[in-house]
């Protein structure tokens, strides 16, 4: 009988010739204990003091049916409170291509809840990345719409030449987490009204704060104040300078850390296999050296 593999992500337990389990769904709360329980509960041979043993093996013990392979890369990672992982996502609420990553941004917080700790934060486009004209900013829309089969063509009725930033739309986005919402719903609300509604609120706080305010469910009045404090804007630009300092050029930016000193970039990257891809490596690592510490204990002091 093997035990569980020094990546602690799989158990193999073979006793005799027999069918496969079907895959058992294990909250990621369970205890391991529990989610043995629940893989337990597929198989004839329970662990139960009060039957009588079909195996002869002594009651109150544990038997999987024969060649039964048992995922619980979950489970165990569950188990390791300790180990932080973390994905940035540096923003723009006016960048095209960030609007083009929700569905990736969605799927990973879908995929990795509970296991990986997600947050964005805002990088302020400047001149160099802005289109010059109408007609530029369209060309880059019907590309990056025919890059992402788009049944729909982003518009450019907001199309400002004379803003070196788009700076409303992201006070108010920011001042909404202030204000209790803590997921993408305002941003998401502003993004779209100006994407392919057309909205002005690109340039007037004042229509993104009642843009954001009724996405949000909170009063468009204590949201304006917030949205035009010190404080905010402050903040917008210690991130965007955070984001420079990555020595990156595209938005959005993913950044991936994790407690062992792993770090992993994608600038510009919006679509979800490469970047699920390198989660899964990452969290298998970090696992690994949880595991390591959880056996041997820190390394010697010298």
């Amino acid at each position: 009988m093997r035990a569980i593999g020094t990546a602690g992500t799989q158990a193999c337990l073979p006793v005799r010739p027999a069918g496969i389990l079907p895959a058992a769904k294990v909250s990621c709360g369970a205890s391991l204990s529990d989610a043995t329980d629940a893989v337990l509960g597929e198989s004839p041979f329970r662990r139960d003091a009060e039957s009588p043993s079909r195996t002869g093996v002594a009651r109150g013990t544990c038997v999987l049916r024969g060649h039964t392979k048992v995922s619980l890369r979950g489970a165990i990672f569950c188990e390791i409170r300790k180990v932080r992982i973390s994905i940035t996502n540096y923003l723009d609420v006016m960048s095209s291509w960030c609007f083009w990553s929700q569905p990736t941004w969605a799927e990973l917080k879908r995929r990795y809840a509970g296991r990986v700790e997600f947050d964005w934060k805002i990088a302020l486009m400047d001149g160099a990345g802005l289109p010059k004209s109408r007609a530029q900013e369209e060309w880059y829309y019907r590309r990056s719409g025919l890059m992402n089969r788009s049944p729909f063509m982003l518009r450019t009725d907001s199309y400002e030449p004379v803003l070196p930033e788009y700076l409303a739309p992201n006070l108010v986005a920011e001042a909404a987490r202030d204000l209790g919402i803590k997921d993408d719903s305002v941003r998401l609300a502003l993004s779209n009204s100006i994407l392919r509604e057309g909205s002005k609120a690109i340039r007037d706080v004042d229509v993104a704060a009642e843009i954001g305010a009724r996405a949000g469910g909170i009063e468009k009045g204590e949201l304006l104040e917030r949205a035009k404090s010190q404080e905010i804007e402050k903040r917008i630009r210690q991130s965007t300078t955070d984001w420079e300092a990555l020595k990156v050029t595209q938005r959005p930016t993913f950044l991936i850390d994790t407690e062992i000193g792993d770090r992993a970039i994608f600038s510009g990257v919006i679509r979800l296999e490469p970047i699920a891809a390198t989660l899964d490596s990452m969290i298998d690592d970090a696992a690994a050296y949880a595991a390591h510490a959880a056996h041997f204990g820190a390394p010697p002091a010298q």
